[in-house]
């Protein structure tokens, strides 16, 4: 990463609200985990994310990136922020800007941003997506039932579900299944900003 010209103070909040995500997802990790009674070994064969991996995201030793995270998660019948958001959060919540956690591919050019996560009875969870200029995103097939509701706010964007190419521009939206291999990527001229709310069935409980 780039040296920053900004304040250290920013750079200081930066670091304090990633090392939070990941002990977040440490302690969700181990308590899912836990809860269906899944060995390390069981987990790793499950998801396809190695055990010593899992063994370093759950000690808080490791940050996983977006693709890690979904396996696990799938692996765990869960929501994706079910493994990003303390649990207990509940009533009205206010999430600032400032204070937003963020996860990013491995090499950094697909930002995603829980604005409103998955919480007790409410089967959806709502992400800002980034996608930089060029950039293009993989994403494994989600838990059977998922659906992506995707709006673009800025750029354009093709879509991929399965064998099929859709193109996106600024105020297009789309709806698919994502329990199917899907891919986002850049074809516009410039970062691009999507919206996002996955919805899941009951079978996520």
């Amino acid at each position: 990463m780039a040296p920053s010209d900004g304040d250290p103070d920013d750079d200081g909040q930066a670091q304090d609200d990633a090392a939070a995500l990941i002990a977040t997802v440490a302690r969700n990790l181990k308590r899912l985990r836990t809860r269906q009674g899944l060995s390390l070994e069981r987990l790793a064969a499950r998801s396809g994310v190695s055990r010593s991996m899992l063994g370093q995201v759950e000690l808080g030793r490791s940050a996983p990136t977006i693709n890690i995270l979904w396996k696990i998660a799938r692996a765990l019948g869960v929501p994706f922020s079910g493994l990003t958001t303390a649990v207990g959060e509940g009533g009205t919540v206010v999430l600032r800007a400032e204070r937003a956690k963020s996860l990013s591919s491995r090499d950094g050019r697909f930002v995603s941003r829980a604005l409103f996560p998955f919480m007790g009875e409410r089967k959806t969870e709502f992400y800002e997506l980034r996608l930089a200029f060029q950039g293009h995103e993989l994403a494994d097939a989600h838990a059977p039932g998922t659906v992506e509701n995707l709006v673009v706010s800025r750029g354009r964007i093709e879509i991929a579900v399965a064998d099929k190419l859709f193109e996106l521009n600024p105020g297009d939206s789309i709806r698919f299944e994502a329990d199917v291999p899907h891919a986002y990527r850049n074809v516009g001229r410039e970062d691009a900003v999507m919206y996002l709310v996955m919805t899941y069935v009951d079978a996520q409980d």
